[in-house]
């Protein structure tokens, strides 16, 4: 949800899309929390990164999480997951407030 991949519906060929993942796709997927996702992509796009790299740095600067663990099905997408160390820096009182407004029940 966090990387945008859900704005528009479940796209064919994912997991959510099997029809064993509809437990997931009811209790994740909803429209409210794709839309807390979208409004996080102003943010990201300030900080020059992509939404999957915002939720990566913002998991990864907090100083009890000393792991984040990612998924990658493709060499890029390790890349792009380890680009986000980058972004942690840009995290500033101002930007997690934003960050915290936009994602808030």
């Amino acid at each position: 949800v966090l990387t945008g991949k859900y704005d528009e519906g479940i796209p064919a060929g994912t997991r959510a899309a099997l029809p064993s993942m509809g437990w997931l796709v009811k209790s994740e997927l909803t429209e409210d929390k794709i839309e807390r996702a979208r409004e996080l992509a102003p943010i990201a796009e300030e900080l020059g990164c992509s939404r999957a790299q915002l939720a990566i740095a913002w998991a990864a600067r907090l100083p009890h999480v000393s792991t984040v663990i990612t998924g990658a099905s493709r060499p890029a997408q390790v890349e792009e997951n380890l680009a986000a160390l980058d972004v942690i820096p840009k995290l500033t009182d101002d930007v997690l407030a934003r960050i915290d407004a936009a994602v808030a029940e």
